[in-house]
């Protein structure tokens, strides 16, 4: 008797956004809590319209996003500016 070897099916994977745009999910207990977060990130980026799903048995919320990094607004704009590093700040090849 032979026993069949199955090839796991593979999951797909999520489309990647264009670049300058970033997918967001948040997963949290309440839907507030979640709306919280999203509220803050759009304060930050321009964005997609919020889409809510159900979020495990237990309950809770997902919601996801699509952010445009390319067009922050305060305080991001501040943040990405401070947080480049420029390239001589960069280590070297070999460097350690």
């Amino acid at each position: 008797m032979t026993s069949a070897h199955t090839t796991p099916t593979p999951v797909p994977a999520d489309p990647v956004p264009p670049t300058g745009y970033a997918d967001i999910r948040i997963v949290a207990a309440s839907p507030e809590t979640a709306r919280r977060v999203a509220e803050v990130l759009r304060n930050c980026f321009d964005s997609t319209e919020q889409r809510s799903y159900p979020a495990g048995r237990e309950g809770g919320t997902r919601l996801h996003l699509t952010v445009d990094t390319t067009h922050p607004a305060e305080p991001a704009r501040s943040w990405l500016a401070t947080s480049r590093a420029s390239a001589a700040d960069r280590p070297q090849h070999g460097d350690a």
